[in-house]
């Protein structure tokens, strides 16, 4: 069967991914710059096609709570908001994370602190892979580029979550939700049935049958020995995670002499300054993580044996250059640029910070 090719908004990709990927519920609240991943939702009416349930809850702490419910009975099930709505849903997460339960969380960030801008930022970083939420925890998280990546990690983000019984984060930016790029849609999968949600879930909670014990969805363990297992219990698997899942793009980093680091929307920019530094004759790689939790602390700091000096490109005033720093241990000087407040740099901004504060520091 012929590929189909749409022309569609990043968040739009979201939407129809999630339809043809199966996914049984949607549950959000809309806030720019996201809002058209439950308006998409709305328009194609899934529920009609595939049973998808579609509910606009009322608030961000509703919906978060509809999803752990969702999430319990072994159900694909997932939430999309922007930064200040996931602020208000880290307490729903951190119980998901404590439960073990699988879910997808999309947030498609905005300036800030507080309201902030509605215009993209990348600040979101340091509440994301660091656990925004009470306890010792962590997301999956995965950075999409591109409208094409943001259909694809719906997917990957649901093949992850259920594998690790463990929410998974698609953090974007307001650019990749909001840009307009050629996307292929994935087939459409069926729902699974209740035999197969049965069969993959043996831990749902779908009605306790005959010859089993009773599962019991919940992160309270009075018991403190007991809970001592249980994050011991967490922690092996993130090690796991770590080990088994770590994702990453490289773009001219064979030859390099320097090296720009960048996460979605910044990395498309620091391709084009890859190019013009190339024609100017400084040899520069760029390495994109796709996962930023588990990050590629291994990777970056084989790296630090080859470059002169790597530069952190983020919309932030500098959240992930900290954990380059950690991967590369003080072998190679580690710089950062950002721009704060919706201001997108420019390729040309990117390559005169490269400059000035990695080749020529003294000038």
């Amino acid at each position: 069967m012929a590929e189909e090719v749409k022309l569609m908004k990043g968040n739009e990709a979201i939407a129809h991914a999630a339809i043809r990927y199966g996914v049984d519920g949607y549950f959000g609240y809309p806030i720019t710059p996201q809002s058209e991943v439950l308006e998409t939702f709305m328009a194609e009416k899934p529920w009609e096609t595939t049973g998808m349930v579609v509910l606009q809850a009322e608030s961000e702490v509703a919906a978060i709570n509809m999803i752990y419910g969702g999430a319990g009975t072994g159900k694909r099930v997932m939430t999309s908001s922007s930064s200040p709505g996931v602020s208000l849903m880290q307490e729903g997460i951190s119980y998901m994370a404590g439960a073990e339960l699988p879910c997808v969380v999309v947030n498609v960030m905005r300036g800030g602190p507080g309201l902030g801008t509605i215009q993209p930022s990348q600040a979101d970083y340091f509440q994301t892979v660091k656990g925004g939420g009470h306890g010792d925890y962590r997301l999956i998280t995965l950075a999409p580029a591109s409208v094409q990546e943001m259909a694809d990690f719906v997917g990957l983000g649901f093949e992850l979550a259920f594998k690790y019984r463990n929410p998974a984060v698609i953090l974007a930016d307001g650019i990749i939700g909001q840009m307009m790029e050629k996307v292929i849609l994935p087939p459409f999968h069926p729902r699974r049935t209740d035999a197969e949600v049965d069969a993959e879930c043996p831990w749902a909670a779908r009605g306790k049958k005959a010859g089993r014990k009773r599962n019991v969805i919940t992160s309270l363990e009075l018991d403190p020995a007991a809970m001592e297992v249980n994050n011991e219990r967490f922690q092996a698997k993130y090690k796991d995670i770590e080990a088994q899942e770590v994702r990453y793009e490289e773009y001219h980093c064979e030859d390099a002499e320097y090296m720009l680091v960048a996460f979605g929307s910044s990395a498309r920019i620091c391709q084009k300054v890859v190019e013009i530094a190339r024609a100017e004759g400084i040899m520069l790689g760029l390495l994109r993580p796709i996962t930023l939790w588990p990050f590629p602390s291994e990777i970056l700091s084989q790296y630090a044996y080859q470059v002169k000096g790597m530069l952190v490109v983020e919309l932030n005033a500098g959240q992930m250059v900290e954990d380059v720093q950690l991967a590369v241990e003080g072998r190679v000087k580690v710089e950062h640029f950002g721009r704060l407040g919706g201001i997108v740099f420019t390729p040309d901004e990117v390559l005169d910070a490269l400059k000035r504060l990695i080749i020529n520091p003294t000038k």
